[in-house]
């Protein structure tokens, strides 16, 4: 279940970063609305960067072998 919360979390913090980024984009909120939405938005991002950060540790330990990584190049086909 952890992943399932930590998926939710991530993709709901991200929904509702993008609306407060349209609400001050629209220039309609008072400054204090501003103010509130821009730390809120800040701690969103906050959220999503850790989030992010604990997914690519997981990766990194899904791709090392034998104590060493072996990491291939990406290629877009």
């Amino acid at each position: 279940m952890p992943k399932k919360k930590t998926t939710t979390l991530f993709e709901d913090s991200l929904v509702e970063l993008e609306q407060l980024v349209n609400q001050l984009e629209q220039g309609e909120l008072s400054l204090e609305e501003s103010l509130k939405s821009f730390e809120r938005g800040v701690n969103l991002t906050r959220t999503c960067q850790k989030a992010l950060q604990e997914a690519e540790q997981k990766v990194q330990i899904l791709l090392e072998k034998n104590g060493t990584q072996t990491l291939e190049p990406f290629t877009d086909e």
